[in-house]
């Protein structure tokens, strides 16, 4: 496959794209400063990835970028994995409206890595974990609140196939296990009551979805500890 990732320089994109790539997928690395085509090289990346400079908030470019050229060709399904701290509402959701709209014309299915704050507290489905302290400081409200926005922004868009990952509370750089456990719109604990993954693991839930797309438009995942 060919996998656009919008947001390829940041921390998930940049895993995503090392494991689609090991996987032996090729990928079109979506972002304002790309990061340099050497380094990929060095990386043992290479010719499977295509860096490309696009503004995700241009709608004739992000268009132009998904349509490919050259040995990658079009993308064949798109992770749109871009977040702002602090929060900037209004970005995150004009650059996922522009993305689906691209996307729809293309005929492609769009994954968007969003936020935890858009799932269902554990404790009490009525309540948002944008809203839930308990997984929410006070500091990162705003933060979760545009994650649920733009999970409101998929489901207003008509015409795109679509699924919405959220991470589970915790999500931070470590290893890659390949174990996770899968949820839909309700946010994933461990046994010990943490909700956490590596970005690493992330990546993995990502690629597995793009692979074998489930029926559900609002997943989560969590880690899941060898037995």
């Amino acid at each position: 496959m060919t996998i656009a990732v919008l947001g390829a320089t940041g921390m998930v994109g940049g895993r995503v794209i090392a494991e689609a790539v090991a996987r032996g997928h090729r990928v079109l690395a979506l972002s304002r400063r790309p990061a340099d085509a050497d380094a990929d090289a060095d990386a043992g990346q290479g010719a499977h990835v295509k860096p490309v400079a696009v503004d995700v908030n241009d709608s004739a470019a992000v268009g132009e970028a998904l349509a490919g050229s050259g040995p990658t060709g079009a993308a064949d399904a798109v992770v749109l994995a871009v977040r702002t701290f602090p929060a900037d509402r209004d970005f995150l959701v004009g650059a996922t409206r522009t993305v689906l709209d691209a996307a729809a014309r293309l005929g492609v299915r769009v994954l968007v890595v969003g936020g935890a704050g858009a799932l269902r507290s554990p404790g009490d489905p009525g309540l948002p974990v944008a809203h839930d302290p308990a997984y929410v400081p006070a500091e990162y409200r705003a933060v979760a609140e545009a994650g649920a926005a733009q999970l409101r922004t998929c489901q207003d868009h008509t015409g795109t196939d679509w699924v919405y990952l959220s991470p589970p509370a915790v999500l931070e750089p470590g290893d890659r296990t390949g174990r996770y456990r899968r949820g839909t719109d309700t946010l994933l604990t461990g046994a010990d009551g943490r909700s956490w993954i590596s970005a690493e693991d992330l990546a993995v839930a990502v690629v597995d979805e793009v692979e074998n797309p489930g029926g559900e438009r609002h997943i989560t995942v969590v880690h899941r500890p060898s037995i």
